[in-house]
C-alpha cells in the first residue's frame, strides 16, 4: 500500500484502461486493443500504473530500458487523467515522488501534451500542461509532431 492518494495497480487493470480510453491520446491505439482483446495500454519496459483511492484519477509512468525513438531520457508520464480526485498539481507532485522512489537513478521525468486537444479545456491565457507546470514541471521543447514537451528534474 502507498501512503497518500495513489494506489499501485497492474498494467492491465481494467479501471486504469477505462481512464486511458477516455484520455485524448488513446484514439490511435484503440483499434489495436480491440483486436488483441486486452487492457494492457502500457508499452514495453518498466511501468508504474496508479489509481487514486477514490477511483477518480489515473497516472501511468513508463521507463524504457532501451533507447526511445524520440531520444528522450528519463521516466515518461504516458497518461494523467483526473476526473475529480482533487487538485491535479498535488496529484502530479505525489506521482513524481513515487516515481523517484521507484527509479531513484533517473533524474528526469517528462511528458508530451497536445496543445490542440487540450485547448478547449483551458482558458486562452493558460499554457498547455498548466497542472504539470503548477507541480514544478517546465516546458522544454516540442516533438516533431508539434506536441509540447514538459519535464521535471530531480532536486538533488
Amino acid at each position: 500500500m502507498i501512503d497518500g492518494n495513489w494506489l499501485s495497480v497492474r498494467r492491465d487493470d481494467p479501471r486504469a484502461f477505462a481512464f486511458y480510453r477516455r484520455h485524448y491520446s488513446s484514439g490511435k491505439q484503440m483499434k489495436r486493443f480491440r483486436e488483441r482483446g486486452n487492457t494492457n495500454f502500457m508499452g514495453p519496459g518498466e511501468c508504474m500504473v496508479l489509481l487514486t483511492k477514490c477511483g477518480q484519477a489515473a497516472f501511468a509512468w513508463q521507463y524504457n530500458t532501451v533507447e526511445r525513438y524520440d531520444k528522450q531520457t528519463g521516466v515518461c508520464c504516458t497518461i494523467f487523467r483526473n476526473e475529480g480526485a482533487g487538485l491535479s498539481s498535488d496529484l502530479i507532485r505525489e506521482a513524481d515522488e513515487l516515481a523517484w522512489q521507484r527509479w531513484p537513478e533517473q533524474l528526469r521525468h517528462f511528458t508530451y501534451v497536445d496543445e490542440v486537444k487540450t485547448s478547449r479545456r483551458r482558458s486562452r491565457h493558460a499554457s498547455p500542461g498548466r497542472c504539470f507546470i503548477a507541480a514544478g514541471w517546465r516546458e522544454c521543447g516540442r516533438s516533431k509532431e508539434g506536441l509540447v514537451l514538459l519535464d521535471r528534474h530531480k532536486e538533488c
